[in-house]
């Protein structure tokens, strides 16, 4: 019963601590990153939207119309969400997440789990994104 108690302790304590991996002006700053980049999917403005990933994501795609193509096809919530509200912040495997439910176009819940990435000239930037589906209602 003890260790049971530690380990809900202890879970208790890392949740915590993932939640203030960050301090609150960085928080804003991430949650402007992923609706800059969101709106500049909305527009079709692929340059706006690629400039918001790290150099890696970059190199990846090559380009913003490769990028944009990308995530037309393969993330169509985040391309053209219909509603879209931040939620928790943590880390997994050493990166800050950010998680955000999206309505997507077809009215289907999903959750977009952003990783991103702290720069050295101190800016954040999206290091990828995926999706876990949370509802499969209309709305």
């Amino acid at each position: 019963m003890r260790r049971a108690v530690l380990a809900v302790l202890l879970l208790v304590s890392l949740s915590a601590r993932a939640q203030s991996v960050v301090s609150q002006a960085d928080a804003t700053e991430i949650g402007r990153v992923i609706t800059a980049q969101i709106e500049a999917f909305r527009r079709d403005d692929g340059d706006a939207a690629f400039a918001f990933a790290t150099p890696g994501i970059q190199q990846k795609f090559g380009d913003s119309a490769h990028f944009l193509e990308a995530v037309k096809q393969a993330y169509p919530q985040v391309y053209r969400p219909r509603s879209f509200r931040f939620l928790d912040r943590g880390t997994e495997e050493g990166k800050v997440t950010q998680r955000v439910e999206i309505v997507g176009p077809d009215g289907r819940l999903a959750t977009a789990i952003y990783d991103m990435s702290h720069q050295p000239d101190g800016s954040w930037r999206i290091d990828g994104c995926r999706l876990e589906k949370t509802a499969l209602q209309e709305t």
